[in-house]
């Protein structure tokens, strides 16, 4: 079995690195464990590796707020010091403090 550590932590902010987008880590898979279909809708050229964390992100780019499943390779911490607007961050995360967002509850 392989063992993987997450670059990025609950809370943090991160942008993408190829594409204008970035949010909060919200939570962590060790590894892929999205459907296939999602994996296979990625450009082959461009398709990440299965075995590295990827991170649920509360994210949003200049027209809309989602939520993102990305690799760690396509992933770099944001430290421009600007927080998210993302409107379900209150739901699970305190208010934006030294550049990252406490959570809010208490994990199992």
């Amino acid at each position: 079995m392989m063992s993987s550590r997450a670059k990025y932590h609950l809370g943090q902010v991160v942008r993408h690195r190829k594409h204008s987008f970035r949010g909060v880590v919200f939570d962590v898979d060790a590894m892929f464990s999205n459907t296939e279909e999602w994996y296979a809708a990625i450009p082959e050229d461009v398709r990440p590796s299965k075995d590295q964390p990827f991170y649920h992100l509360l994210a949003e780019n200049d027209q809309s707020f989602y939520v993102a499943y990305v690799s760690e390779q396509n992933l770099v911490a944001d430290y421009s010091g600007e927080p998210v607007q993302h409107p379900d961050l209150d739901d699970l995360f305190g208010p934006f403090e030294d550049g990252s967002y406490p959570l809010h509850f208490q994990l199992n």
